[in-house]
């Protein structure tokens, strides 16, 4: 199992290619103040989680795959988490907008919808 993320680079790992990205995606990581991007090396590729999830899950290699798609698989024992202290945290999602006097009611519901309450 790897340690270090550098050390991605002697497995088989399965890319994740992003048509609007401009070719693969680079794996991201971060242990405290220090990040760093791995390019990995696989004989598949993937343009969805999705697919890559389906092939981890037969043991076809190493994916990077969110969090929340994984959970369960995880929790019965199918996938194992690497790399745990490298994992980069998730903030959350943000929904930016042009600000306005008067917005319209629909719009105004969907911002209280989504707005985070603790």
């Amino acid at each position: 199992m790897p340690t270090t993320p550098h050390e991605l680079t002697d497995h088989v790992c399965i890319n994740l290619r992003l048509p609007t990205y401009g070719g693969h995606y680079a794996w991201e990581f971060e242990q405290g103040s220090r990040r760093l991007n791995v390019r990995v090396d696989g004989q598949l590729t993937f343009s969805s989680s999705t697919h890559i999830l389906s092939a981890a899950l037969t043991g076809s290699g190493l994916g990077c795959i969110p969090e929340d798609m994984v959970e369960a698989y995880v929790k019965s024992g199918q996938l194992v988490r690497l790399l745990e202290d490298w994992m980069p945290t998730f903030d959350g999602y943000h929904l930016y907008y042009p600000s306005r006097r008067q917005n319209s009611p629909a719009f105004t519901r969907l911002i209280e919808a989504l707005r985070f309450r603790p």
